[in-house]
């Protein structure tokens, strides 16, 4: 096996464990919070501080491996990631649940934008969309399992299982690292020696641009969606079980279409599958509040994974384009970042709709928002095509 597809597998496997433990815990984790106390303004700060600690490290962590190398700071993280998930059963109060969620935010921001640069500096011109795509069906693959997991761990051994679980598959990505992930070569993710990728740099270049303000409204639109589901449901009568299931479609969805999009996405124009799959997901979300019933609401989420997986290998196309001139591993974190400072809000934002008028309202103005932040991204990107004579590789991949 050659050292590329060897790097390839092994981030494969190790991420899917390690998301498949962060996904255990999605349907579950309201729940707990409100069984500490939780209002609708604590969940969304309980689920905040996970996403404020990946953004404000994210792009300190990236541009550290563009420099300093990749395999030592997944290690770090996943070890962290098998710690944190046995602190969770500690927790008495929101305060220190809010404290764990900050710390596991940190762990997080070590891996996943990690590995897509990893990934990045192994894809070839022109297949990024298909590279990226094949590669993200490991983190939907195990945010899909997880929910369905973490439901029947539950309901079989109690909510106690679902964290130990979470640790144990953590330490198995950390040993499967270590054993067999070699470093990658530093003339992959290096940047020149000496140069500085100042955020205005990063902002000004056109690609980057379009990619942040787009993720940052994207995740605005439907970073409550995961957080809410789990609360929405008991109002219409579906259990904790259905509701892993309703969390699992999707996400399964968008795994299952990542290879056939991927591969749509190298031929096609990239900035339209962002258009289309994005305007599919926000009026699924705002459709959400009418399921009033299982199977409904299963349909309705199906499509915002249908929606999610038509734009997904292009966004991330686009940043692995950008990435080639300010580095992988600056091109991953500015995306991360960008999209979990709108993770941040937008658990904030529900949470006050929530307490305030009620939990349909997060789903109304999520899809509201989302479709707002399609138009804007549609306009920013036909603007930078004319404004480079219509050569915007971008655009037709």
């Amino acid at each position: 096996m050659n050292t590329a597809k060897r790097i390839y597998n092994v981030l494969f496997i190790s991420v899917f464990a390690t998301m498949l433990g962060l996904g255990i815990v999605s349907p579950l984790l309201p729940i707990y919070a409100e069984n500490l106390g939780a209002t609708g303004i604590w969940l969304g700060i309980i689920f905040s501080a996970f996403a404020l600690s990946r953004s404000i490290f994210m792009p300190i962590i990236g541009r550290i491996s563009d420099r300093r190398g990749r395999k030592w700071i997944i290690l770090t993280c996943m070890l962290s990631y098998a710690v944190l998930s046995l602190t969770y059963i500690i927790a008495d109060s929101v305060y220190s649940l809010t404290a764990i969620r900050l710390m596991h935010g940190l762990a997080s921001a070590m891996v996943v934008p990690i590995a897509m640069a990893y990934i990045a500096d192994l894809s070839e011109k022109g297949k990024e969309g298909s590279h990226m795509g094949n590669f993200s069906i490991s983190m939907f693959l195990g945010m899909g399992m997880g929910p369905l997991l973490g439901g029947f761990l539950n309901d079989m051994f109690g909510i106690n299982s679902v964290f130990y679980v979470m640790a144990v598959l953590s330490a198995f990505a950390t040993l499967l690292v270590a054993i067999s992930l070699p470093e990658a070569r530093r003339s992959t993710f290096t940047v020149p020696e000496g140069a500085s990728i100042p955020l205005r740099k990063i902002i000004t270049l056109p690609v980057m641009r379009g990619v942040m303000v787009f993720s940052f409204i994207s995740a605005l639109g439907r970073g409550g969606m995961m957080v809410f589901i789990p609360v929405f449901g008991p109002l219409i009568s579906i259990t904790p079980f259905e509701v892993g299931v309703v969390l699992s479609a999707n996400t399964f969805l968008m795994a299952l279409l990542q290879v056939p999009v991927g591969r749509i996405t190298d031929t096609g124009n990239k900035v339209a599958m962002i258009v289309i799959g994005s305007a599919i997901m926000a009026l699924s979300i705002a459709a959400i509040p009418f399921s009033g019933s299982f199977l409904p609401l299963l349909m309705i989420t199906s499509f915002v994974g249908i929606g999610g997986a038509i734009q997904q290998p292009a966004i991330m196309a686009l940043t692995v384009d950008a990435g080639r001139t300010i580095g992988m591993g600056t091109s991953m974190g500015a995306y991360n970042t960008i999209f979990g400072v709108g993770m941040i809000i937008a658990p904030l934002m529900g949470g006050v709709f929530m307490d305030y008028i009620g939990v349909a309202a997060v789903f109304y103005v999520g899809g509201a928002i989302s479709l707002i932040g399609t138009v804007i991204f549609a306009v920013m990107m036909q603007r930078s095509a004319h404004g480079t004579g219509g050569d915007d590789r971008s655009g037709s991949g």
